[in-house]
């Protein structure tokens, strides 16, 4: 199933220009430069949002603090977000805030990804990654 898929990519790759952008709006990793949304993971169930700006507001003004909850069981999933009026207010709090614990756990900190409705999600790989040999 997969084979055909990949020879299909490969002829469509093949009759396109390398000058052309085609492939580079698909193929291309997303932007990791800083913006002013950081990803929040790690959080204890008991973390609400009142709790999160507490955290972060020290490092600059908050605009907006997220955090996803499990619509079934209404608990946290664990994770939320924090928006920053600033880049560099952001960029302190990453640096001052990922490893440490709030509420007993470790944070994961890292920039958010922007949500891109219709578009493709593009997951960079880990260098390496690729150079598996098959076993037959």
């Amino acid at each position: 199933m997969i084979r055909p898929l990949v020879a299909l990519a490969r002829r469509a790759l093949a009759q396109r220009s390398p000058s052309s952008d085609w492939c580079r709006s698909f193929c291309s990793l997303p932007s990791t430069s800083p913006n002013s949304k950081l990803f929040v993971g790690g959080l204890s169930w008991s973390v609400d949002e009142k709790s999160l700006l507490d955290a972060f507001s020290s490092f600059g003004e908050v605009s907006e603090v997220k955090i996803l909850y499990d619509k079934d069981s209404g608990r946290s999933r664990g994770f939320g977000f924090i928006n920053f009026t600033k880049e560099d207010d952001a960029r302190c709090a990453k640096d001052a805030m990922d490893g440490k614990a709030l509420l007993g756990r470790p944070l994961r900190i890292s920039y958010a990804l922007e949500k891109v409705r219709g578009a493709p999600v593009v997951v960079p790989r880990l260098s390496g990654m690729g150079n598996f040999t098959r076993l037959k």
